[in-house]
């Protein structure tokens, strides 16, 4: 990945898109398709610095963890006294420790990269048809609140001679997903982080998800869901084929 040009294009918002944990897109450009010139067009290739961002994208380590554990822990403790709350009762003793323990849990995905689980799972197939891997749980945390998101993902992509692993699907969601999210934020780093792995034809994500934001808090409605979808290449491109593929999630 090429810092110095990555730095250069962050600075101007003008000329590029934004940035999404490494993963420069509003419309993510590959081979043979645009948003809007013709299939082909050299100009619509992703440049290699987007392409491979997926591989540099680790930002906690197992030793950070340990780390920072006895501090999370005590930044607990000070919000149990700032509620209310005697932290040295019966109950509450060790409650600093398992918080921290949790959180440290639901924002795993920052201690893993793609690249660790997609390596040995990306295979050669000569296979043009759409693959399509519905209802994967998942689990996040919202960034405003701290609270959970939970629901599920629907994944489809178009090979293009290369196909992945099924189970890696799910892995993708998981390492995205733990982590302080917004839906929308997360809906497009998984169809980005395909795209780069794969360079399949197109991808197709949607994500049905509940925020505890919106049913323990503020305007508490119990049933609301929010759905988000992020559609890239022909799945863009092509209303059948965007059509098909929403079609059979629903099925």
């Amino acid at each position: 990945m090429e810092r110095p040009k990555q730095k250069q294009m962050n600075q101007n918002e003008n000329e590029t898109d934004a940035a999404i944990n490494g993963h420069f897109d509003s419309r993510v450009k590959m081979p043979g398709w645009s948003a809007g010139g013709a299939a082909g067009d050299p100009s619509t290739v992703s440049s290699p610095s987007v392409m491979e961002s997926w591989r540099e994208e680790r930002t906690r380590s197992l030793e950070d963890n340990e780390m920072s554990l006895p501090s999370i822990a005590a930044a607990y403790t000070t919000i149990l006294r700032g509620l209310g709350e005697d932290p040295q009762r019966q109950g509450l003793l060790k409650t600093p420790w398992r918080a921290a323990t949790a959180m440290q849990f639901f924002t795993k995905g920052y201690q893993e990269k793609i690249i660790d689980v997609l390596n040995d799972a990306i295979f050669d197939e000569d296979h043009d048809e759409m693959v399509i891997v519905k209802d994967i749980d998942m689990f996040s945390m919202c960034e405003h609140h701290l609270v959970p998101i939970f629901g599920r993902v629907h994944i489809g992509y178009l090979p293009n001679k290369r196909v992945l692993g099924l189970s890696k699907l799910a892995r993708i969601v998981e390492i995205y997903s733990r982590r302080l999210q917004v839906q929308e934020r997360l809906t497009k780093q998984i169809a980005v982080a395909i795209t780069e792995a794969l360079k399949p034809a197109g991808v197709g994500v949607v994500v049905e998800a509940t925020h505890m934001c919106m049913v323990m808090r503020g305007v508490q409605k119990m049933n609301s869901k929010t759905v988000t979808s992020t559609m890239l290449g022909v799945f863009r491109e092509d209303p059948k084929t965007r059509d098909e593929f929403l079609t059979l999630i629903r099925s």
